[in-house]
């Protein structure tokens, strides 16, 4: 298929400015469908996932060609810290997927799949987890990769002193709390079979163990070095000298420059083809920087405008996918005005969130109805919904006592209906803003907006000061993680004060089985309670869209994971042949 189809319809889309919701199929990976939006129960169109080859690979910038084998991505700086689990920035997190494949992996569909670990297997209780390491596996420095290393990881994630974001102890690992809270000196639940093989026993079933006892593996000869439970200030000088078992191995930091790796040899799936990989982190303005060449690879915001661009330039190979993230609009439920759930309903039908998002995103991005994106297993497009009803939010409002003021403001016992939103500078918001303020107008809400940078956004909804906040997710692993804040016990940054003992009952059930087809069950019956008792308003699904050079052969990224698990295909071809 031509490109000019494509940009034929994305131009239909932008001219008309359609009210967009996504299928909750993705599209093949078939250029034949790339010119056909879907349609969906919400009456909207959006682009399908796709790719486009470059219809010009000639056209490469000599720049680029200039590198030969050595890729370059753009990074926003990262904070430095490059051992897994310690970083708080994730662009941290970027840095470490080149060097630090996990034992097991996830695939563009959301399920697990082999890593460094070539295989595992559950028990039929669900409780213990056995962990099959690949043959032969080496450390980037040539030393053997052992199931000692595992359980050392595992070890250091129990200790009292660390500091991450990893909460290893949802795992209920046998012994783990011993070993954390008490003065055992090792985990009884953990077990080296031999070099290949680990056991690992747990307490009670959880979905989210395979994922938690899977993750990146830290080298015990040289991490735990100086080791001594409880003391783990010694890392702090090996975060910038980092030792994987990736495709790649850390050659050098450049602050405000770049991060520079070279092919591993020792690699389990061999040395790369490409020689050398780069993260561009230098200030500047990405698009500039494919154009002239300075990237290979680079992701920009979806929209028409970008998309054009990139099929302008020729050489670009284009990829568009949908992101396993969702955004979000944050209820204070510390404030009295959002205990009653009535209200919040009400916010939420009284929010055209379709033209804020087709407006904004011309066709790349879905109007969120649920706390899952359209690409993972518990999605359903039969729960909650994307309908703007301003009458409707009027009704739920006078049910909750808030009735129509003389200046058309709403009150009830004496207190106007004034909320503070509080969201970043530029992006969406400045789409939102103006159409928020004259949708919340309408049925009798002062919508008051105060714009900032992110660092000052959460400082002040830390304190509590909003009414109303806008986020966006990670890239969300499993459907649990895009929940696990409503749940009243568990702390979060964005959520305050939300969640009820039949809320906390719902989330734990999604993760109370290891199968697929009961959790898909706890799923939906949560999504339920949550569309009658909103803890949010849901906003956006968002595609992703990339360019890469068409010099450069093998990535392909996915809403999961990214680019993390192209990188051991990458290769460059010559595009002048």
């Amino acid at each position: 298929m031509k490109s000019s189809k494509i940009t034929k319809f994305l131009s239909i889309v932008g001219l008309s400015l359609m009210v967009a919701a996504c299928s909750p199929d993705t599209a093949e990976e078939d250029q034949n469908t790339a010119d056909q939006g879907t349609e969906t129960n919400a009456g909207g169109i959006v682009v399908e996932d796709t790719r486009i080859e470059a219809e010009n690979p000639a056209a490469s910038p000599q720049l680029a060609i200039n590198r030969g084998d050595t890729v370059v991505v753009g990074l926003q700086e990262p904070g430095g810290v490059f051992t897994p689990y310690f970083n708080t920035s994730g662009y941290d997190g970027n840095v470490q997927s080149v060097m630090f494949p996990p034992l097991v992996d996830i695939n563009e569909k959301g399920e697990s799949v082999a890593g460094l670990a070539e295989s595992w297997e559950v028990s039929e209780d669900g409780l213990v987890y056995t962990f099959k390491l690949r043959d032969g596996l080496l450390f980037d420095d040539g030393t053997p990769f052992t199931a000692e290393d595992v359980e050392f990881t595992l070890t250091l994630l129990h200790d009292p002193s660390y500091p991450g974001d990893t909460d290893i102890t949802e795992a209920k690992v046998v012994g783990g709390l011993d070993y954390k809270n008490g003065d055992a000196t090792s985990i009884s639940g953990i077990k080296v079979i031999d070099e290949q093989t680990i056991e690992i026993t747990t307490e009670e079933v959880n979905a989210q163990s395979l994922r938690l006892l899977g993750g990146q593996i830290l080298q015990k000869a040289y991490y735990g070095k100086d080791y001594q439970k409880g003391n783990l200030d010694y890392l702090n000088d090996l975060h910038l000298k980092p030792v994987g078992a990736g495709p790649f191995r850390f050659v050098a930091y450049l602050p405000g420059q770049e991060i520079r790796f070279e092919a591993n040899e020792h690699f389990y799936a061999g040395k790369p083809e490409v020689s050398q990989f780069i993260y561009k982190t230098t200030e500047g303005d990405s698009q500039q920087f494919f154009q002239t060449g300075e990237l290979d690879y680079s992701a920009l915001t979806a929209n028409q405008d970008n998309f054009e661009f990139l099929q302008m330039l020729g050489f670009a190979d284009v990829n568009v996918y949908t992101s396993s993230a969702y955004g979000y609009i944050a209820f204070n439920h510390e404030k009295e005005i959002f205990k009653d759930p009535k209200v919040r309903q009400a916010f939420t039908y009284g929010l055209d969130r379709q033209t804020i998002i087709s407006t904004y995103y011309q066709g790349f991005a879905e109007v969120a109805h649920i706390p899952v994106s359209p690409t993972s297993w518990a999605y359903s497009s039969e729960i909650g919904s994307t309908t703007y009803d301003p009458e409707k939010a009027k009704e739920l409002l006078e049910e909750a006592g808030w009735t129509e003021g003389s200046t058309g403001i709403r009150e009830k016992d004496g207190q106007k209906l004034v909320v503070y939103y509080f969201t970043t500078a530029g992006g969406l918001g400045d789409t939102l803003i103006p159409i928020a303020k004259e949708n919340y107008k309408e049925i009798g809400i002062d919508l008051q907006v105060e714009q900032m940078d992110f660092n000052a956004l959460m400082s002040r909804v830390g304190n509590g000061d909003h009414d109303l906040a806008s986020f966006t997710t990670v890239m969300l692993t499993d459907p649990y993680n895009g929940v696990k804040n409503f749940h009243s016990k568990i702390p979060s940054a964005t959520i305050k004060g939300y969640g009820d003992d039949k809320i906390d009952a719902l989330i734990d059930a999604t993760i109370a089985s290891n199968d697929i087809e009961e959790r898909t069950k706890a799923f939906h019956e949560l999504y339920e309670g949550l569309e009658e008792n909103p803890p949010v308003i849901f906003m956006e699904y968002k595609k992703v869209l990339s360019g890469t050079n068409a010099r450069v052969e093998g990535f392909n990224p996915n809403g999961y994971r990214g680019i993390a698990s192209s990188l051991k295909d990458l290769k460059v071809i010559d595009v002048n042949q």
